[in-house]
């Protein structure tokens, strides 16, 4: 299974654009470490692109970069953050998720337990629905089947989930259009 997770990077752009229409200038923090990081930004980049935004790369690639990075993005006058997906911020959630907060920047992420965390929103595949398509595909090769004759299965559901909290505390009004999409509304 692929959980595209750093796919989708663009598209969490575009919902960032209709979450704050009037920014110009982004923030993206990415893993300098990560196999992935040349292909987030690339898609990154494409999207900004596309749109006229300006993007400001932050690289984090240990707990002690964070708040030399916040710290930096507040000077930048960003007007809205991406977080690019990484298992490493993932376990830095609760300190993304306050120092997003603390600064008072909009931001997305990957995934809903940023959101449920405090996050403003998140982006990404239904994790719940991917493991259950695992344990399928496990099923499938504990009955006999060879692994090598399976399809690479990649998650089908992708959820939207927005912090009403959150959006009130950085002074962000969430469009009626973003809300009706949205699979959860944290309130």
């Amino acid at each position: 299974m692929n959980i595209f997770i750093t796919a989708i990077e663009a598209k969490r752009l575009g919902l960032l654009r209709e979450l704050v229409p009037t920014a110009a200038r982004i923030a993206v923090i990415v893993n300098p470490n990560s196999p992935e990081v040349d292909s987030q930004l690339n898609d990154v980049q494409t999207g900004a692109d596309a749109v006229g935004w300006e993007l400001q790369i932050l690289r984090v690639g240990s707990e002690a970069e964070f708040d030399s990075a916040f710290a930096t993005l507040a000077r930048s006058a960003v007007e809205a953050l991406l977080v690019a997906a990484d298992p490493f911020f993932n376990s830095q959630r609760e300190r993304i998720v306050a120092l997003a907060a603390r600064h008072k920047i909009p931001a997305i992420y990957e995934a809903r337990g940023y959101a449920v965390a405090g996050g403003l929103m998140s982006y990404g595949p239904n994790l719940p629905d991917a493991y259950r398509q695992v344990g399928l595909y496990t099923g499938q090769i504990l009955k006999g089947a060879k692994p090598a004759n399976l399809p690479v299965i990649q998650p089908t559901a992708l959820e939207l989930v927005i912090n009403l909290k959150t959006a009130k505390a950085v002074g962000i009004e969430v469009p009626p259009t973003l809300l009706a999409r949205a699979d959860e509304v944290i309130e």
